[in-house]
């Protein structure tokens, strides 16, 4: 595979949205190490956990795209990708993913043994995800746990262990996620129906779906307190947490039911930015207290 396939690849899977879910990851690894060792992570377990991370983002998103390039080829807002356009082959993408788990697994090795028993969960909610839009709206949902499994596994690589905290964070992050693939999904509602394919959108109407989103927006809030408070966190955090709740309320503003014009706003930098500014709050936090 050349560089100009692997940079076709890269763009199919839109690989630097990884900032949605890295510093969550990264959260979990040094908040996990810190609560249960009062120890910083490792730089090797640190390495060893964005490793794991690219491999498993990277090998999910190419088998969404594999996995759905006849419905993106129905598709007026997809058909332009990689696979339905002809621009990159099956047996390439194959290939992508085989190197992606080959790259989760050698760095799951390198870390635990807990890390490793859970391999096998993650790689079959990384492989689920893509067909639940064929038979369940709770399809967001299980995208939810795929994306919570990030901070879990950061929080594992560097404890070996999972607490209740661990599940908070897990918890708060699949909501965080829910809430904004539920509005990323309103664009297709008619395309979704007419298909017959599963979304919270496309079963309830924008509308509805909106405001399921907000419900899920509105438990991130609360996990993202209550986490603050199971984990005995400081101001800092908490200004973090009341940062994160204005980016959410922003983001909601900017979807409406009968204009989802700045759609790509609210879904790609609204939530990048919140990632990014929860673990950096966190960090203020475990480096001045």
């Amino acid at each position: 595979m050349g560089l100009h396939k692997l940079k076709i690849i890269l763009e199919m899977i839109k690989f630097e949205h990884t900032v949605f879910a890295l510093p969550f990851a990264f959260m979990g690894a040094v908040l996990g190490n810190i609560v249960v060792e009062n120890a910083w992570p490792s730089w090797a377990e640190i390495f060893w956990v964005t490793l794991a991370m690219v491999g498993a983002r990277s090998a999910a998103m190419s088998l969404n795209r594999l996995i759905d390039r006849f419905i993106d080829a129905k598709n007026p807002r997809t058909a332009t990708r990689a696979i339905p356009a002809g621009l990159i082959s099956v047996t390439e993408v194959l290939l992508f993913i085989v190197i992606s788990f080959a790259v989760l697994f050698y760095a799951a090795f390198q870390l635990n043994d807990l890390a490793v028993k859970l391999l096998p969960l993650a790689v079959f909610v990384l492989i689920l995800y893509s067909y639940t839009k064929r038979f369940t709206w709770l399809c967001h949902f299980i995208l939810g746990v795929a994306i919570g499994f990030g901070p879990l596994g950061g929080w594992v690589a560097t404890t070996g262990q999972i607490d209740g905290t661990a599940m908070l964070l897990f918890l708060t992050v699949l909501f965080w996620t829910a809430g904004f693939d539920i509005i990323y999904a309103c664009q297709d509602a008619e395309f979704d129906k007419r298909e017959g394919l599963y979304s919270l959108p496309s079963r309830f109407g924008i509308a509805n779906a909106l405001l399921i989103a907000r419900g899920c927006h509105m438990l991130t809030f609360i996990g993202l307190v209550l986490l603050y408070v199971s984990a005995s966190l400081s101001i800092w955090f908490l200004i973090g947490v009341l940062i994160s709740g204005a980016i959410l309320i922003y983001e909601h503003s900017l979807v409406k039911p009968t204009d989802l014009s700045k759609l790509d706003v609210a879904f790609f930098t609204m939530n990048g930015i919140l990632s990014v500014v929860v673990f950096t709050f966190t960090m203020i936090d475990l480096v001045i207290v």
